[in-house]
């Protein structure tokens, strides 16, 4: 398949993979910049980039940013990380893992159980 079929493809309103015209134009915009960067000899950040979607780059703040600016542990930034994308990404089971990451630091950090 061709660039161009690819590109058509992903705009093809009969042919849905889950991306709207908006997500798919700030895919695009994000990527002429990386691109961008690499042609001037410049390194894209780190946290330029995300793979796998951008239900975290159109947060206003990363969630990756406020959990280590706030020295949060692997269960508290799971609880940051899921409540942060449940409306882009994984919805009820995103609110589920939040629940389930909540309940694992009252029981691991505070000895309560459920």
């Amino acid at each position: 398949m061709s660039d161009k079929e690819s590109e058509e493809s992903w705009i093809n309103p009969e042919e849905d993979r889950g991306w709207s015209q908006e997500s798919y134009r700030n895919y695009m915009k994000r990527r002429n910049a990386e691109e961008q960067m690499i042609k001037e000899e410049r390194s894209p950040k780190a946290t330029d980039k995300q793979v796998g979607g951008n239900h975290y780059k159109d947060c206003k703040i990363m969630p990756i940013e406020y959990i280590t600016k706030n020295n949060l542990d692997f269960l508290e930034g799971n609880v940051v990380k899921y409540i942060t994308r449940h409306k882009l990404k994984g919805g009820v089971e995103d609110i589920k893992k939040v629940i389930h990451y909540a309940e694992l630091i009252l029981e691991l950090k505070y000895g309560k159980e459920n």
